[in-house]
């Protein structure tokens, strides 16, 4: 039973994610956005410990200690601020996110509130979750920034104001970096 309710709620996810990019003109990143979930490493995991209120891999981490599924998640996907951390003569580098990836980023938040939260989703979600659950001591501080205006601009103008800002942010921030 979890294995058509882990595909139906990654299948959700990734639909939200590909509408959301498409609205930051980000049309190739929306089409392979999350694939590495449907790899063996991630989606038995997904299946195994699926509660649908929630990501598998916090459940995962509080039965094994960790995340085996995520650890392989954030090493395939740019749109993680975590893919971004490097070590450099002993000490941690967080690398500032190129704007497509940040904006992937975004993309990724909303949608995840959205199919997670179902009708409980309010635009002010994705800000919270920022502010009271993310490891902002692990994040670029520019990547912060950025995130945080967005989700900002997100709660208190809407999605139709951020997605505006947001492409214009992506189109006058393009770089080279794939």
């Amino acid at each position: 039973m979890n294995f058509f309710k882990h595909l139906a709620t990654v299948t959700r996810h990734r639909r939200t994610v590909r509408k959301l990019c498409f609205k930051c003109g980000l049309i190739k990143q929306g089409l392979a956005h999350d694939l590495s979930k449907f790899s063996p490493a991630e989606f038995w995991a997904g299946v195994k410990y699926y509660q649908g209120n929630r990501s598998p891999q916090a459940r995962e981490r509080e039965v094994i200690g960790y995340s085996a599924a995520w650890l392989h998640h954030k090493g395939k996907n740019k749109h993680h601020f975590e893919y971004w951390t490097d070590y450099a003569n002993g000490q941690k580098v967080y690398v500032e996110m190129p704007a497509k990836y940040l904006a992937e980023m975004i993309c990724d938040r909303i949608a995840a509130s959205k199919t997670y939260l179902k009708d409980g989703y309010d635009k002010s979600f994705p800000l919270k979750y920022l502010e009271e659950r993310t490891d902002k001591q692990g994040m670029n501080p520019n990547t912060y920034a950025a995130l945080k205006r967005f989700l900002t601009v997100l709660k208190e103008e809407g999605e139709d104001e951020m997605f505006k800002q947001l492409k214009q942010f992506v189109k006058e921030n393009k770089k080279t970096t794939k």
